[in-house]
């Protein structure tokens, strides 16, 4: 059993900042890659960053240059840094995680429940 939980959300002014934390708990054994994902009503989601267990990070192009990823996959934690946040940033997140269990080495893919940040403009 693998769980990811969310955390810091919430309602920010359009230029400010917010800082999201991931802690996955669980039968790990290697975490391979985390990220976020983000999704609005009426549309798919979508990438906002991935990073691998060698630090090796990837951004989408709306937010290169505004939000970091950092992880510490020693802790099973995940942040996303997010700067300069813009109203089109309004959207649910969720913590992605590819991994492998403990007890057969099985790979896997497990997802958050997400959390709501909110930009005002």
């Amino acid at each position: 059993q693998v769980q990811l939980v969310e955390s810091g959300g919430g309602l920010v002014q359009a230029g400010g900042s917010l800082r999201l934390s991931c802690a996955a708990s669980g039968s790990i054994s290697v975490i391979n890659e985390m990220g976020w994902y983000r999704q609005v009503p009426g549309k798919q989601r979508e990438l906002v960053a991935t990073i691998t267990s060698s630090a090796a990070a990837n951004y989408a192009d709306s937010v290169k240059g505004r939000f970091t990823i950092s992880g510490d996959f020693a802790k099973n934690m995940v942040y996303l840094q997010m700067n300069s946040v813009k109203p089109e940033d309004t959207a649910v997140y969720y913590c992605n995680a590819d991994l492998h269990t403990r007890n057969w080495f099985n790979r896997g893919v497990y997802w958050g429940q997400g959390t709501q940040v909110t930009v005002s403009s």
